[in-house]
C-alpha cells in the first residue's frame, strides 16, 4: 500500500462526511499523514485524528469536534435541562435534547475509537469527552502546544511544498466574518529576523 499525505485546511462540515472520510484513513494500511498549514475545524480535527501522523504549522490549530444541532451546540441544548425545571421546558426543547444527548455520545465514541491505538483506552476516552464536550465554543483554536498537552502527538515541520501548494489555491472572498489564510511570507531563509 502506498502511503498518503492530507493537506487540510477546511471549517469542518458535516459529521458523516467527515466520518466517512476518518474511517477510510483508519482503514488504509499504508501510513497517512496530515498536514494542517493554518486550520482544521470541528469535522477537519475529526480527520487529522484519524492519521497516524498529524503535522502543523507552528501557528496552525485544530477545532473541538462538539456536535452542533442546527445552529445550536448539542452540550448547550441539554444546559438547558439543568438549569430549568422539566415543568418550565417545552416538547421541542426536549426533543431537540434527546436528540443532543444522542449526538454527543455518538461522536465521542467515533472519537475515541480514532484514537484507541494511539494511547490507552482510557486516556482515548477523556480525550474523546475534552473534544466533544462543549468545554469550548464551536469555533475554539486548539494550538499545537495545547494539543501535545492533552497528549497528542504533533509536530511542527511542516514541509515548504505544502505551502507553496496552498499558494496555487487562494481562498475565495466570503460573506461571513472568518481568518483568511494568506500565503506570504512563505520562504523562511528570506524572512527578515
Amino acid at each position: 500500500m502506498m502511503p498518503i499525505d492530507l493537506i487540510l485546511h477546511t471549517p469542518g462540515g458535516l459529521v458523516l462526511a467527515s466520518e466517512q472520510i476518518a474511517r477510510a484513513i483508519m482503514e488504509h494500511k499504508a501510513k497517512v499523514t496530515v498536514f494542517v498549514p493554518h486550520y482544521a475545524m470541528s469535522g477537519g480535527t475529526m480527520i487529522a485524528l484519524a492519521a497516524d501522523e498529524i503535522v502543523m504549522d507552528q501557528n496552525a490549530v485544530l477545532g473541538p469536534v462538539d456536535p452542533q444541532l442546527g445552529k445550536y451546540p448539542a452540550a448547550s441544548i441539554l444546559t438547558v435541562l439543568k438549569k430549568k425545571s422539566i415543568d418550565r421546558v417545552d416538547d421541542e426543547t426536549l426533543i431537540f435534547a434527546d436528540m443532543a444527548e444522542k449526538a454527543l455520545r455518538q461522536v465521542e465514541d467515533f472519537v475515541a475509537e480514532l484514537l484507541k491505538d494511539k494511547m490507552l483506552e482510557e486516556e482515548a476516552r477523556s480525550l474523546a469527552r475534552t473534544f466533544t464536550e462543549g468545554r469550548w465554543t464551536h469555533d475554539y483554536p486548539i494550538t499545537c502546544e495545547k494539543l501535545k498537552e492533552l497528549g497528542l502527538k504533533v509536530s511542527n515541520d511542516l514541509l515548504r511544498e505544502v505551502y507553496v501548494l496552498m499558494e496555487l489555491y487562494p481562498q475565495p472572498a466570503q460573506r461571513r466574518p472568518s481568518v483568511q489564510y494568506i500565503p506570504l511570507p512563505y520562504d523562511r531563509e528570506k524572512r527578515p529576523d
